[in-house]
């Protein structure tokens, strides 16, 4: 089907779109366009559905390719339905991705209980330690299972 259809009737994508209105906004930068007539192209460029839509916006524009000359790439093939999934990093690295900006948080509302203690001349309730409980249940979890449970059903 898609061999009898023209590159004028494939439907244009995100990233086509995207690509479009970045060099209208060099246009707009570089004064080759008014705002107005830069408004009114962008509207025309994400309203766009197919490559048929995007030609003629950039044509008269010097130093671009218009779209009908841009290379389209055949997307990435996605593994098959049964395939197993591998994991990147090891699930200490996985605890510490996600463990390591949290601690920092705890480090921060630290600090902050730590001035309005000395401010205070007292120590006072020390409240961050409530932080600690969501930061000690993802880590077990995370290390006795629960971080699993996603490959597990996976496979099933």
């Amino acid at each position: 089907m898609l061999g009898r259809m023209g590159r004028d009737d494939m439907r244009a994508g995100d990233g086509d779109r995207k690509a479009v209105s970045d060099q209208l906004k060099a246009a707009l930068d570089e004064g080759r366009l008014d705002l107005s007539e830069y408004d009114e192209r962008l509207q025309r460029t994400y309203a766009a559905k197919t490559f048929a839509d995007l030609d003629g916006l950039l044509s008269d524009l010097p130093g671009t390719v218009p779209v009908q000359h841009s290379q389209i790439q055949p997307a990435a093939s996605a593994p098959p339905v049964g395939a197993p999934v591998s994991t990147p990093h090891s699930p200490g690295r996985q605890i510490a991705q996600w463990a390591g900006p949290y601690a920092g948080v705890i480090l921060v509302c630290t600090l902050i209980w730590l001035i309005t203690s000395v401010s205070a001349g007292h120590l006072t309730y020390f409240w961050p330690v409530w932080m600690l409980i969501p930061l000690i249940l993802g880590v077990t979890g995370q290390a006795f299972g629960g971080g699993g449970g996603r490959q597990r059903d996976r496979k099933r």
